[in-house]
């Protein structure tokens, strides 16, 4: 019998009915003589459908204290979508989310990273936001005079904000790790939290074993939640207030008002300084904390259409509840809903994942192998070669290759750990570098400079027009043009950020008539000169990516693009016209003369090999990136790659040659690979002025219309 026909059935018996809730119990009384004890005997059977119904509806937010219950009930009454469901921790709401019983909670970087595995895959769907940023800054905090360093640590007492929590757990105890303070091997037969008790003289970090040491200095019962006091943020701060530790692990953000006085942060080199000097004085930038949920779109956008709801009655503030950031940190300004296809590992960035992974038993079982990512059909065969080459007496490589679609999915497979490393352009060591990526080598294309050293390699964008064109840089607005890919230095980045600081329109489907653009939508005149595969089956659907499958791609192919009469310009690097005409170059390109060629520039033209004075822009050499804990085991690898297969080999196949193609994997014009210093972030290796050109360009919200790759994904800072 379903809800309806109960209804009706009562209907009929008398002239009105009354619904009681009690309990959480839906009671139905009809109003006529003799009835009364039937409908209560129904009540049971029509409790339970109708208050099914409307739970169906509800948005159920997992709490993990009487404190945020309460407040969750409160947000409920005001916005009734919300429900409110209670746990004993946060990884018995992960499971319950995992599960249905929930659908949202907010969860810290650790715990964060805990959702996203394969066993809960949980997603962060919205990030918090702090005065414009969406991350934080994990610090030490001390008590001013106490006269101790970050390096003499070892025998104080800690405060910790929860064990496995990003800033007061997962930094400070990876930071001491790399550093070497703490001494432990990440070995299946040593205990992570056995050396940190042996590091710290007594610590509360709650989340531990009762009776361990790492619960000695807690004040209730030492769990992750707000029955022990000095849990989180501001209970770590209390448990240094109170004279309880020595050192607080917390966010930037804990010490306010008066307190700054008396408090100061430790920093990385041995110095001290103030509590509102964070950026010069922490631990780690750290991803804000985030809203996490089931892979489902629909169900993330009514969680946000929910909390966007909530937000006009109270729901960054915990005051009146007698505890701190209930539900979301009491510092959140705003929520940043994230891209669709963000997951865990890419939220947390690679730098993060690091860390992390720092703190997980085996960590230390490096492989001899690297796992490179290749991009198209054409790298992944020379890819398979070099790893066949590379076979040693043992029947091992040094080198597994995995394919990818895009390098976008390349830089999404190196943070997951399903690749290890890529060669990629100045644009995309940008967007690896925002993902928490390292630069680890770069290409040298100055043989003198592979024995000599210094200067590292560089090269120049440049846009090559026919000599009888009558085209100048300042005539090409409704003109074709020819692109070597979306996100690539010379061919996008920057002569788009030229036009973008002339013209200020993102749209840049306005500024040519038709393009070929590779990673552009294959719907949209960026696509519409390009020509796919070439081949009779499947060539379409080849069309516009962005790899070696697509024949306009790349340096090469953007040339061929505008030599095969489809574009008026290419935008190309300044040795791609010697590299393919007068006799050098493929097929396509067997009539191409380069004294029929020019270079067109803000203000004037030059001949091809004029480009030093007639260019867009220098730029830097290109980039292999990895994550930071494989960098040292990919510099080594590739090292002795290059010298068995580099320049000088007598070895058939060369790491530095294409046969069925160009410049792929790496660009064929590169003699040698040399280290970029691992104090260098990829900002250093970039430059500022090229930095400077991209944040420019990041002013759009899309780089492409239609077109929501990586580059719309890493907006927050990692």
């Amino acid at each position: 019998m379903n809800i309806i026909l109960i209804f009706a059935f009562l209907g009929c018996l008398g002239n009105a009915l009354v619904i009681v809730k009690e309990n959480n119990c839906y009671c139905v009384f009809a109003y006529f003589s003799n009835v009364l004890m039937f409908c209560i005997v129904m009540c049971h059977v029509v409790s339970s459908l109708v208050h099914a119904e409307p739970s169906a509806k509800k948005i159920k937010w997992c709490l993990k204290s009487d404190q945020e219950l309460l407040k969750c009930t409160k947000l409920a009454s005001e916005v009734p979508e919300l429900g409110c469901v209670k746990q004993a921790g946060t990884k018995e709401c992960i499971k319950a989310i995992k599960e249905g019983e929930a659908d949202a909670i907010t969860l810290d970087g650790g715990d964060i990273y805990t959702a996203g595995l394969k066993t809960y895959d949980l997603h962060p769907i919205i990030a918090e936001e702090y005065s414009g940023e969406s991350c934080y800054y994990a610090v030490a905090v001390v008590k001013k005079g106490s006269g101790f360093s970050f390096s003499e640590l070892k025998g104080k007492k800690s405060c910790h904000t929860g064990l496995g929590k990003s800033a007061g757990w997962n930094i400070p105890i990876g930071t001491l790790i790399a550093h070497e303070y703490i001494k432990w091997t990440g070995l299946e037969d040593s205990d992570l939290k056995k050396a940190v008790m042996e590091f710290f003289l007594a610590s509360c970090a709650p989340g531990a074993d009762k009776g361990s040491k790492l619960c000695q200095l807690c004040k209730g019962d030492c769990s992750r939640s707000h029955k022990e006091p000095y849990y989180d943020y501001e209970g770590a701060f209390q448990c240094l207030k109170d004279g309880v530790g020595e050192v607080a692990f917390v966010k930037h953000l804990t010490v306010t008002g008066a307190d700054k006085a008396d408090y100061e942060l430790l920093c990385k080199d041995g110095t001290r300084k103030s509590i509102d000097d964070y950026k010069d004085c922490h631990l780690a930038k750290v991803p804000a904390h985030a809203v996490v949920s089931r892979k489902d779109p629909e169900l993330a956008e009514q969680i946000f259409k929910i909390v966007t709801k909530l937000q006009g009655y109270g729901l960054f503030s915990s005051e009146g509840y007698s505890a701190k950031n209930l539900m979301f940190k009491d510092s959140t300004k705003s929520l940043l809903q994230l891209s669709k296809t963000i997951d865990s590992f890419t939220y947390l960035g690679a730098v993060y994942m690091a860390t992390i992974r720092s703190l997980e038993k085996g960590y230390a079982k490096l492989s001899g192998a690297i796992k490179w990512c290749t991009v198209g059909h054409a790298e992944t065969v020379k890819c398979d070669t070099w790893s066949i080459n590379a076979v040693d007496d043992k029947g091992t490589t040094k080198i597994m290759c995995t394919r990818a679609e895009s390098v976008d999915e390349c830089i999404r497979k190196i943070l997951h750990k399903e690749a290890d490393a890529i060669a990629v352009d100045g644009g995309q060591v940008y967007t690896a570098g925002k993902c928490g990526l390292v630069p680890a080598m770069v290409e040298q294309y100055d043989e003198a400079k592979c024995t000599s050293g210094g200067e590292a390699s560089s090269y120049y964008a440049v846009a090559v027009v026919h000599k009888d064109s009558g085209l100048t840089w300042e005539s090409l607005k409704g003109k074709k043009s020819c692109h070597t890919a979306v996100g690539r230095t010379a061919g996008w980045n920057i002569p788009m950020g030229l036009i973008h600081k002339e013209t200020e329109d993102c749209d840049f489907s306005k500024y040519f008539s038709e393009s070929c653009a590779p990673g552009a939508d294959p719907k949209s005149s960026l696509c519409a000169l390009c020509a796919g595969s070439g081949k009779s089956v499947g060539g379409d659907e080849a069309k516009c990516k962005a790899s070696s499958d697509e024949l306009y791609y790349g340096y090469a192919g953007a040339l061929r693009c505008m030599v095969e009469g489809k574009g008026e310009v290419a935008f190309v690097k300044h040795t791609t016209v010697q590299e393919n005409a007068d006799g050098k170059g493929p097929q396509w390109a067997s009539g191409l003369k380069s004294a029929e060629l020019k270079l067109i520039c803000p203000g004037g033209s030059a001949e091809i090999s004029s480009y030093t004075t007639c260019h867009l822009a220098k730029v830097p050499a290109h980039a292999i990136v990895t994550r930071p804990e494989m960098r040292i085991a990919v510099v080594s690898v590739l090292k002795e790659q290059q010298t068995v297969f580099g320049v000088t080999s007598s070895n058939p196949f060369k790491m530095f040659q294409s046969e069925d193609g160009s410049n792929l994997i790496f660009k064929d014009s590169t003699k040698c690979l040399q280290d970029v210093p691992s104090t260098d972030s990829y900002k250093d290796f970039l430059g500022s002025a090229y930095m400077d050109s991209m944040d420019s360009l990041r002013k759009c919200p899309d780089y492409v219309p239609g077109k929501k790759g990586l580059q719309r994904q890493i907006k927050w800072c990692l």
